[in-house]
């Protein structure tokens, strides 16, 4: 059965993203407050899943963002084009003190019974002041995109951005383009950008132009403002409640053809039991279990969505897709950093079923 999304062929790129270009400070399993190094990984909800389907799925992917022309933006810009993402900017320029600025995150890994802590500073941050009329989608979409892709965080960055994220999926579609949405809903982020009514209403006009949308019964619940499901799960990797709440997203949104998402029980930070799921078209999938030795958790979402994205641009069956993107997200948690390093022939052998423990 094929995934009754209407991909086109051939384009001059499988698969763009729109969405902020963030720098990340790993101080590994040292909290932040005791840290004096850090690592810098290079993130961003949405261009992860770019960087994941350019390096190691091999498909020619780019990314819509806001650049700053200072030290920060120049090293950013580097990690870009290591991963092989053709990149379409919006240049700032930076005051010498103020900005405007690449957004930051910091994030420790955790340990054991102690849980990893994100915060932000995206104070000024260039992305968020992206607006409609800042990109040329008629002479971007002329050589051909068959996926189009953005997602919650950039969304809750400022009401410019949310705009732009409308813009955007109303001319890929108008192109012709898949388009997907990863609700990724961020409490912190939507705090600050007018709280929960206004989170419902921004996205709500962005999923109207969605054929694919990722996130979780909570993403579902927060994101879409729709009642929780009937019945409680009885785990974290029960998917009747996430099934059970498929009806109340098509009530709102009938034109949405595939939903999909993780399942995660977090035993510690380094122990996480992992599935994922998918409606496609009527008809519902289910990875396998597997038990993970998680070395870095972030970024294991867009690792999903990258494979399963990958499965269904290629013409796999929806199965096949979902484990794809099960396989690939279980092993960017064994990577440190928030894009991936695996190989494709790494990606099927554990799709298949195989390095680690799965319990079927």
């Amino acid at each position: 059965m094929s995934s009754a999304l209407n991909i086109r062929k051939q384009g001059e790129l499988d698969f763009l993203s729109l969405g902020g270009l963030v720098h990340r400070l790993d101080p590994g399993i040292v909290p932040f407050r005791k840290a004096n190094q850090c690592a810098i990984h290079v993130s961003g909800g949405e261009f992860n899943v770019a960087a994941n389907l350019s390096d190691c799925f091999r498909l020619k992917t780019g990314i819509a963002s806001a650049m700053v022309d200072y030290p920060i933006g120049d090293l950013i810009a580097e990690r870009v084009r290591a991963m092989g993402v053709r990149p379409f900017y919006k240049h700032f320029e930076h005051d010498g003190v103020r900005g405007p600025n690449m957004a930051t995150v910091y994030s420790d890994r955790g340990y054991g019974m102690r849980a990893p802590v994100v915060f932000y500073n995206r104070c000024n941050e260039a992305a968020a002041q992206l607006k409609p009329g800042d990109f040329d989608w008629k002479a971007i979409f002329a050589q051909g995109v068959r996926w189009v892709h953005s997602g919650g965080i950039f969304a809750a960055l400022s009401p410019t951005a949310a705009e732009l994220t409308v813009e955007m999926m109303t001319a890929a579609r108008k192109a012709g383009a898949v388009t997907s949405f990863d609700l990724n809903f961020r409490e912190k982020l939507w705090k600050v950008s007018g709280g929960a009514d206004t989170a419902v209403e921004v996205i709500r006009r962005i999923v109207q132009q969605a054929d694919v949308l990722v996130g979780n019964e909570e993403d579902l619940q927060k994101g879409l403002g729709i009642r929780g499901p009937e019945i409680a799960a009885k785990s974290k990797l029960d998917p009747s409640a996430f099934f059970g709440m498929i009806d109340n997203v098509l009530k709102k949104h009938p034109q949405v053809k595939v939903v999909a998402t993780t399942l995660r029980e977090v035993h510690s930070t380094n122990r996480h039991s992992w599935s994922a799921v998918s409606w496609v078209n009527g008809k519902t999938y289910t990875a396998p279990t597997a038990e993970l030795e998680v070395y870095d958790r972030v970024g294991g979402g867009d690792g999903f969505a990258a494979g399963f994205f990958y499965g269904l641009l290629t013409g796999a069956d929806p199965d096949e897709a979902t484990r794809l993107g099960w396989a690939h997200g279980a092993l960017l948690t064994t990577f440190p950093g928030d894009t991936t390093m695996a190989t494709l022939d790494q990606v099927r052998a554990f799709a298949r079923g195989g390095s680690a423990r799965i319990q079927r």
